[in-house]
């Protein structure tokens, strides 16, 4: 029986690559034992769970990104859950990491105890965790070609999919037309109308949701409907005719589908999802981070299916004043999705059995 601990916490862009891959790796080897690696702050207490696999917590290590006095302890909390990490360690074959707070500590533990370690990168710039761990295993995926560093070699794997847009993808590919309008429906939503999703990630966006609030009534009565993502901790507004606001939105797919125009963070998921399903966004890159966010966009950019504005450029007058413009840009982009990503799950399950084999 192969033992496989996934590392991958903290936000959706992290966890639902890491299930995608789980899930594809149950289904070819049912009889493996499955775990996840993560902490007790992030989305995967309640995704993992739900995708009926193990979770084994460890401690968070913060690491700020300017001088401050945490960083006098990052070192204490790194050791810290690099030694919770090594006793999970034991009970592994293999440790897939998908970057995020939990992979750093991971990373160091499996090379100390020789646990082979496959890692995959979403973001077109990797994050610190699996430029770290890349310097311990040569088994490396990307999402994006990377121009520099060891992820420059890396497969070209593409972003693993969750089940549900796969399934929408496969499903609409028959006829993306009335697919669409099926999923209005389904939703709630009058299929004559104009239909915007807009969300903010995983967590929500205090900035997006408060444009969205300053903007409501001017949108709506130009007939335009709003799907709104608002976070699972953010307050819900009030209802209204044409508005529908959720703290978590499980089905992205159907929204995504039922969607004439996407506003959103430009996260590495958030872009596949986009890709695939074929929809026109804008997005609003997060002003934080080491710029990924806006590289993410870049292909749907080139191929004029996405636009890109600055968060300080975002605002209820600019929204108010450029919906229009960017619902018939939308309409006049290509319907079909992308199959780019479809079997990068499968890619992944490869490389796993790759590196179990000893790279033979």
């Amino acid at each position: 029986m192969t033992r496989v601990l996934f590392a991958g916490g903290g936000t959706a862009g992290h966890v639902e690559p890491a299930l995608a891959v789980a899930r594809q790796w149950r289904m070819q080897y049912p009889d493996s034992k499955i775990s996840f690696i993560g902490t007790r702050e992030g989305l995967e207490t309640r995704l993992v769970p739900e995708a009926g696999f193990d979770l084994h917590f460890i401690s968070k290590v913060r690491i700020a990104r300017r001088l401050s006095p945490s960083l006098l302890v990052a070192p204490f909390s790194l050791l810290r859950s690099v030694a919770q990490s090594i006793t999970l360690m034991r009970s592994a074959d293999l440790v897939v990491g998908f970057g995020g707070y939990v992979c750093a500590p991971a990373y160091i533990a499996a090379a100390l105890t020789r646990t082979p370690i496959v890692i995959h990168e979403a973001n077109a710039r990797p994050g610190l965790a699996n430029r770290l761990g890349s310097l311990f295993t040569p088994h490396t995926a990307v999402a994006h070609p990377i121009d520099s560093g060891k992820l420059s070699q890396a497969l070209l794997a593409g972003l693993p999919l969750r089940e549900d847009v796969v399934a929408s993808f496969r499903d609409a590919s028959q006829d993306w037309q009335s697919s669409r309008t099926s999923a209005k429906r389904t939703l709630g939503f009058d299929p004559a109308k104009p239909l915007v999703f807009i969300f903010g990630g995983s967590q929500g966006s205090v900035a997006l949701n408060q444009v969205i609030a300053d903007s409501r009534a001017e949108l709506l009565a130009q007939g335009i409907q709003i799907l709104h993502g608002i976070g699972a901790r953010n307050a819900a507004p009030s209802a209204a005719d044409g508005y529908q606001a959720h703290g978590y939105i499980s089905d992205m797919a159907t929204a995504y589908l039922a969607a004439d125009l996407v506003i959103s963070r430009s996260g590495a998921v958030t872009c596949a999802e986009v890709n695939t399903l074929g929809r026109y966004a804008l997005f609003i890159p997060l002003p934080i981070g080491n710029g990924e966010q806006e590289l993410n966009a870049r292909d749907l950019v080139l191929q004029s299916r996405a636009q890109i504005l600055a968060q300080s450029q975002f605002t209820p007058s600019w929204l108010v004043s450029n919906i229009k413009g960017l619902l018939s840009q939308s309409a006049s982009a290509p319907i079909a999705g992308s199959d780019i990503d479809i079997n990068a799950a499968s890619k992944m399950v490869s490389l796993m059995e790759h590196a179990l084999h000893g790279g033979k």
